[in-house]
């Protein structure tokens, strides 16, 4: 299973959506569920899904979800 194929699992969990497909443009703007709150709910559920850690910093600065696959990409290799 890919990283898109896993973040999709872990937004359609958190947001209780199955049509919800992570693709690389995603933006948390798409998502009406996705607040603050959840936000912090799906980093959770990333850094326990690939067992990595984010730090404040990495997060703030993501723009998509494609920035969010290739920074989970650089911190599993």
């Amino acid at each position: 299973m890919n990283i898109y194929e896993k973040l999709s699992d872990i937004f359609q969990e958190t947001f209780d959506n199955d049509d919800i497909i992570a693709t690389p443009e995603l933006t948390a703007n798409e998502v009406e569920e996705w607040d603050s709150l959840s936000h912090i709910r799906v980093i959770v559920a990333i850094e326990e899904e690939f067992v990595i850690k984010f730090s404040i910093s990495e997060i703030v600065e993501l723009k998509n979800v494609g920035e969010m696959a290739a920074l989970i990409e650089s911190k599993v290799a």
